[in-house]
């Protein structure tokens, strides 16, 4: 490099850092915008990023190299990341891929000899019911087809900016195939914070004169303030929609009564879960109600701080979402005056980088104070020591919206759909081997069947419920409710059609978790890897029973000792799968007995080309 490349370039990284304050939990939002402005994070930059916030330079390549979408060496002008999940892979992405990688001619996983371009394959990236999907530094480009593959190349070869691109080639459609209570009608900014904010209990707000909120139903007035709010979210009896289930109004509760000179409110939206889009829809379509929600979780906690933390897959949603906070700026529904009661919340976006750990709320804390997404010990809880050891409230997206409604049209109204211990509705991802994959919203209560009826996909051998961590549902389950008395769900719903090979849906869960796994404890960081090995031994047709006995071990293991719930639940598939599905196991079992795992004879092969040697004494 020369150095007056060298030299424009840190007077670049320079202008990003002076954007940023010298505060060490900017240091991921730098290195993603740097990596987003160079396609890697040069030496060059560590040294500067680590003068700018006094950090050492091991700190800052520690989180390099623990993000997937962060670089330490130059990816080319344009790269593009295939979308690697099952739903992918049964729509053709690996004939893509090969394709692809034949027309611009490069190997999977590197960089052109020219700098010009790479071709990786990634995990999920939200765009799954309509795959295959890719991102094109950043983009999204769905349904991928050598058509569309051709004209990517076509344009890549022209050297075209990618802002330059076909706005068709970047379509992303919401695909929201059933809406109910919530979702079925436009949202009003500010109503849902009105009827919270304008009719509180204290002195300062009573003094206002406004317009009573009337329930259209029911004739009757609200009078609200923080703690008529939490009673409404109380009534409501919503749970959080992450998968844990576990209650919005005592968690808030919890958040407000830890004597702290600040709190903070966190959005998780970072579903990772491979066959989870949902946030990506919300977020596109629903952002204010997102925003609503958690301003009102702020005004009920008494926090003045919020934190959108987002996957970076959404990168292409940066713009509309700082024009949705923008636009609630200025109408008063953010910011230092909200409605002019005095009460000051404002939100901003914190960026992932591509850590599927990072959808886990401590991993998420670690990862929003500018660290690697490690999983912190379990107690104390956010609630209690979250962002910079401060009481945090963290919920999804989908709750933040749920609370919207709840303020807006009251608890009861919310409790009265839904089954007595899963209140309200929930939004379903569908993909997969179906006629209408997209968002569907249901009561909780909902049967896999009707699911699939809805979506024209009757005929499936098997649904993959909360994603591979989740739970496989064969036929004989399909009557089973959806909620948290039966089938607890994030609202994944991957289908599977009579002729897939449930063992290669294993395979790809496998591999999954293995690159995912944070490597912070031993049972899920070798757990993960050995799984991996003896599935794949079983796929080349070299497995034994005895290695279905150790993949039942192993799990067994992990499901006991890991740290965190993605090693906990990493083996769940596996599981379902022997119990379920055992025969596409059996009919890749060649070996009656046992074979090692390591093949000695094989591993001196090179050895004897490097020698020229092949005679009987050179193998074992």
């Amino acid at each position: 490099m020369s150095q007056a490349v060298t030299t424009q370039a840190q007077e670049s990284v320079q202008q990003i850092l002076q954007k940023h304050p010298r505060d060490a939990g900017e240091l991921l939002q730098i290195l993603v915008a740097v990596q987003h402005a160079y396609h890697w994070v040069s030496e060059e930059a560590v040294g500067l990023i680590a003068e700018h916030l006094r950090v050492t330079r091991a700190h800052i390549r520690g989180l390099v190299g623990f993000y997937s979408f962060l670089s330490d060496s130059f990816l080319g002008d344009y790269v593009i990341y295939l979308s690697d999940n099952i739903t992918d892979r049964m729509l053709g992405n690996k004939e893509i891929g090969k394709y692809l990688c034949s027309r611009l001619g490069v190997k999977l996983g590197r960089v052109r000899s020219d700098g010009r371009v790479s071709v990786h394959f990634t995990s999920c990236t939200g765009m799954c019911d309509q795959g295959p999907a890719a991102l094109v530094n950043g983009r999204p480009v769905t349904r991928l087809s050598r058509e569309r593959a051709d004209r990517m190349v076509d344009l890549i070869m022209a050297r075209t900016p990618v802002s330059d691109w076909p706005p068709e080639l970047f379509l992303v459609e919401d695909n929201f195939r059933r809406s109910d209570v919530l979702f079925r009608r436009a949202f009003e900014p500010g109503a849902a914070l009105k009827s919270a904010l304008l009719r509180g209990g204290d002195e300062t707000l009573k003094a206002i004169q406004f317009e009573e909120a009337v329930d259209p139903a029911s004739g009757i007035a609200w009078k609200r303030g923080a703690d008529e709010t939490l009673k409404e979210l109380y009534r409501s009896d919503l749970r959080g929609r992450g998968g844990a289930g576990f209650k919005a109004a005592l968690k808030w509760e919890a958040c407000r009564d830890t004597p702290a000179p600040e709190r903070y409110v966190v959005c998780n939206a970072d579903e990772g879960e491979p066959g989870t889009f949902k946030d990506r829809v919300m977020l596109s379509s629903y952002a204010d109600m997102v925003f609503e929600g958690m301003t009102l979780c702020g005004y009920v906690v008494g926090s003045s701080q919020g934190i959108l933390y987002i996957r970076q897959e959404y990168w292409y949603l940066k713009a509309h979402l700082e024009a949705v906070l923008a636009r609630r700026r200025e109408a008063g529904l953010l910011g230092r005056n909200l409605l002019g009661t005095g009460h000051a919340f404002d939100i901003a976006i914190h960026w992932g980088a591509g850590a599927y750990i990072c959808g886990m709320e401590s991993a998420m804390i670690e990862s929003i104070e500018g660290r690697r997404g490690k999983p912190r010990k379990r107690w104390p809880l956010p609630v209690v020591a979250g962002v910079e050891k401060r009481p945090t409230v963290v919920n999804n997206v989908e709750t933040f919206a749920a609370v919207a409604m709840v303020a807006l049209k009251g608890g009861a109204w919310f409790a009265g759909h839904g089954t007595m211990h899963s209140t309200g509705t929930k939004l379903f991802c569908v993909s997969g081997d179906c006629e209408r994959p997209g968002i569907y919203e249901y009561p909780f209560g909902v049967s896999a069947r009707e699911i699939l009826r809805d979506c024209g996909g009757l005929d499936a051998q098997a649904v993959q419920v909360s994603g591979p961590s989740g739970t496989t549902i064969t036929q004989q389950e399909f009557d089973r409710a959806l909620a948290y008395e039966d089938l607890t769900t994030v609202g994944t719903f991957m289908i599977f059609g009579p002729k897939r090979d449930m063992f290669e849906v294993v395979q790809n869960f496998t591999h999954f978790f293995q690159h995912e796994s944070c490597g912070l404890c031993t049972p899920c960081r070798v757990g993960t890897s050995l799984l991996a090995n003896l599935v794949d031994r079983v796929a080349a047709g070299k497995g034994s029973p005895l290695d279905l006995e150790e993949v039942q071990r192993i799990s067994h293991l992990m499901k006991t000792t890991a740290h965190c719930g993605l090693g906990q639940s990493a083996p769940n598939h596996l599981v379902d799968s022997l119990a379920k599905f055992r025969g596409d196991w059996d009919k890749r079992m060649m070996v009656g007995g046992f074979e090692p795992a390591f093949d000695l004879d094989a591993s001196l092969e090179e050895a004897r080309q490097l020698t020229g040697r092949d005679d009987d004494a050179a193998h074992l």
